[in-house]
């Protein structure tokens, strides 16, 4: 950012001047010594464990930190570098790079984040994704609720299998001009991009970067609570579905009616069919792409469900034979090996192919930073054995509910914390420490947990003016955010009691 000269300013404020929300990077750098300085201030405890190393309910009490102003320092210094490869102590339960005992950085998932931004960049560079939602929105684009359907559908399955979300921003040059050819407004253009993602991600079912990242977090499966997350994602993807719908056909038989209003032109039938340009046809090879990239995703479900315990309803079943249990090393693996393949499929060349990989883990370093540096703020709570104090207090608050009253309360106090923390990967591994315990002390599900997380991540990231996928889709589609905010709240008050249901079934099933 430049600097500000000294000529004549008008005087309206300067826009270079105005708050923007932190990074997520900021954010977390922030918490980190604000964390750092309450450990001075916390009592040090901490509780029995269990032979899994699970702690014990009703057996915390205080102890002695036995660290010393220069210990903790050392400890705000190699924060980071703890967060990606701290090594546990079994012997003094404290983390530090040189020990020798388990890995408790998060360096397999850091590692997972990289391979699969690799490959979903390579998927993105042979033009096969952008051409294919291209060719199904053109092709709907006279059939209006087929058409918001279809975009909505297709955006939620990127969304709860990979996380679709930024990606998005590059449509509305397509859906606007269509939906507003087809007698609609631009608030319901907005409504089917932000909403169609939003809702896949609020019900993430694969999704490395939420699910992914809080399982690996709460120290569970990435398939547990798959059959859970996929009923919710499907009856709240029709919901949403259908409040997009609705309005759209209201404004098409009473524009008067539109939140949005219209623009100059907006309304001329013929000038917006106009830029409704022709797509070209999918070529063979794009076909070959989109069909790999679907079994990848595919196989990726099959190799994290356990298929016994979710066949069953038995948290202990016997695996079947068949069952791979996959975990971040596997699958990171399989996406870096996936983005050669496509690579070869796309004949993309092996310069191309190798800068392209490059690219998309340097272009996802910023999530993987985020991982790393929220593990680092919890190596800091265990050494100074602050973590259990802080869910010895949260476990008084929830001591007596009933599972899904449990639940409820973990989806609506982690709306705040999605909001000062709008990345999901720094949200997960921040809170899941502290949430996956307290399910085991409610007799519930970690999976239940992980599903009420996201859940409150996606709801916020729905409308919260910190998310660039908002802010920027109402941008693109000339909507005043004021104006999407009227729009979206009687969406928001329904979801919200759904995936109270949700959850509360979710923890009285399991």
């Amino acid at each position: 950012m430049s600097a500000p000269t000294d000529t004549e300013a008008p005087q309206q404020p300067d826009p270079k001047h105005k708050f923007t929300f932190p990074s997520a990077l900021t954010v977390l750098v922030i918490v980190t010594i604000a964390v750092w300085v309450l450990a001075f201030l916390i009592p040090s405890g901490q509780y029995d464990r269990d032979d899994s190393g699970a702690p014990v309910q009703g057996t915390y009490h205080r102890v002695d930190s036995g660290q010393s102003f220069v210990d903790r320092l050392n400890d705000l210094f190699l924060s980071p570098v703890n967060g990606l490869y701290g090594i546990l102590d079994p012997k003094t339960s404290l983390v530090a790079p040189d020990n020798t005992g388990d890995l408790y950085g998060s360096a397999g998932v850091f590692l997972f984040v990289l391979a699969i931004g690799a490959f979903i960049t390579v998927v993105f560079a042979t033009g096969a994704l952008d051409r294919g939602i291209g060719r199904l929105a053109h092709r709907l684009r006279h059939r209006g609720a087929l058409l918001i359907a279809g975009v909505m559908v297709v955006f939620s399955v990127l969304g709860t299998v990979e996380g679709f979300a930024e990606e998005t921003l590059g449509f509305y040059g397509l859906i606007v001009p269509l939906m507003l050819a087809l007698g609609y407004d631009r608030m319901t253009a907005v409504g089917a991009i932000i909403l169609g993602a939003g809702v896949g991600v609020m019900c993430s079912t694969v999704n490395p970067f939420a699910t992914g990242v809080a399982s690996s977090a709460a120290d569970i499966s990435l398939g547990d609570g798959i059959v859970l997350r996929f009923i919710m994602w499907i009856v709240l993807t029709a919901v949403t579905v259908t409040y997009v719908i609705r309005y759209a056909k209201r404004v098409q038989k009473d524009p008067e009616r539109s939140l949005s209003g219209f623009l100059p032109g907006d309304r001329d039938q013929e000038e917006a069919e106009a830029h409704a340009v022709e797509v070209p046809e999918l070529t063979g090879l794009h076909k070959a792409v989109l069909t790999v990239t679907a079994l990848v995703f595919a196989f990726m479900i099959f190799s994290v469900v356990p298929w016994s315990s979710a066949l069953s309803g038995k948290a202990d079943a016997t695996p079947y034979g068949f069952e791979l249990g996959w975990s971040f090393p596997e699958l990171a693996a399989l996406f870096l090996v996936a983005a050669v393949l496509v690579g070869v499929v796309a004949h993309l060349g092996e310069q191309k192919l190798s800068s392209t990989i490059v690219q998309g883990a340097a272009d996802f370093i910023s999530p993987a930073l985020v991982i790393l540096l929220a593990r680092g703020v919890t190596v800091i709570m265990n050494n100074s054995k602050i973590t259990d104090t802080v869910l010895h207090s949260i476990e008084g608050v929830v001591k007596g509910t009933s599972s899904g009253i449990f639940a409820i309360i973990v989806f609506v106090v982690n709306l705040p914390l999605a909001f000062l923390i709008p990345s999901t990967s720094g949200h997960a591994t921040l809170a899941m420490p502290i949430l996956a315990p307290l399910a085991d002390f409610a007799g519930v599900s970690r999976a239940v947990v992980v599903t009420a997380w996201q859940a409150a991540s996606g709801w916020m990231n729905l409308w919260v003016p910190t998310t660039a996928v908002t802010i920027g889709g109402v941008a693109l589609a000339k909507v005043g955010y004021d104006k999407y905010l009227r729009f979206i709240w009687p969406l928001l008050a329904i979801l919200f009691v759904l995936i109270c249901g949700f959850v509360a079934a979710g923890a009285a099933w399991t």
